[in-house]
């Protein structure tokens, strides 16, 4: 089998099409690098589903901190005390162990007037409960982030909102909500990075691959038991996801140069030889 036909046959084996079984003898680099590739789409898909739903979470958490009302402040910072405070591979393991004693022929839901059931089995996949995990694991780091950037807003900001009467939501929309993420966009880009290399955790902390349908890690393990060689899958794995964090790098760098665009950063200085004497 060719190089490019074994990136037709194993481009989206972790997404289960193409040959459904996997290489067991005279495993080659080609085959490596594509089931290894192609298990980094699970990759991308838990980080950027958590992170997108975290980023809205992160927050409200951040708010309830910063409220003056107990009710909303105790409450966000107990989740993210837990969630900040416990291991991520705990709460995969915890997570899972739940999901599984969850009863298998759904949860009854009774409204009165008609009953309903609720099915409980897609949780036990990875899909679905690790990304659960994440999702509350992110929002716990990135509130804390966010909360810190709230308490550092300048007073000036706040004065000047007065100054020109904006309160509410028109405050926090166009001051508070803006001047947070300028200051917290930075620590809040390691959180990003951090998130998507925690996936690599999830097909080796209790939720199984179903049908061998695993991330980059758990291909790369696969070829390193495989093969009785270590050196070759895993700087592999390491050299996507370096891949990776520089295009989470570059996307947040857009972002953080669009945050800031009204303090007027200057350019890069370009090379003009014209102006060397």
């Amino acid at each position: 089998m060719s190089c490019w036909e074994t990136v037709q046959a194993y481009a989206l084996r972790s997404l289960g099409y193409g040959e459904r079984l996997l290489p067991r003898a005279d495993i080659t680099l080609c085959e490596q690098i594509t089931l290894i590739g192609s298990g980094l789409i699970w990759n991308v898909y838990f980080g950027a589903i958590a992170l997108s739903l975290g980023f809205g979470l992160a927050t409200l958490l951040a708010l309830g901190k910063a409220s003056s009302q107990i009710w909303l402040r105790k409450p966000a910072e107990i989740f993210v005390f837990v969630f900040r405070g416990s291991p991520l591979f705990i709460q995969f393991f915890l997570a899972y162990e739940t999901f599984v004693l969850l009863p298998k022929s759904g949860i009854p839901i009774n409204l009165g007037f008609v009953e309903l059931t609720a099915d409980t089995r897609w949780l036990t996949r990875a899909w679905a409960g690790a990304l659960i995990v994440l999702f509350l694991n992110t929002s716990a780091y990135a509130a804390e982030i966010f909360y810190g950037a709230l308490k550092s807003i300048p007073r000036g900001d706040h004065e000047a909102a007065d100054a020109y009467g904006l309160t509410g939501w028109r405050r926090f929309r166009r001051i508070t909500w803006p001047t947070m993420l300028r200051l917290a966009w930075p620590a809040y880009t390691n959180e990003a990075i951090f998130l998507f290399h925690a996936t690599t955790l999830v097909y080796f902390s209790g939720f199984p691959a179903w049908r061998q349908m695993g991330d980059a890690l758990y291909y790369a393990s696969y070829f390193a038991d495989k093969t009785f060689n270590p050196f070759i899958p895993y700087p592999i794995v390491a050299v996507y996801f370096i891949a990776l964090t520089l295009m989470i790098i570059a996307i947040f760098g857009v972002i953080n140069r669009r945050l800031n665009r009204h303090l007027g950063i200057p350019k890069r200085i370009r090379y003009r030889p014209q102006l060397i004497r």
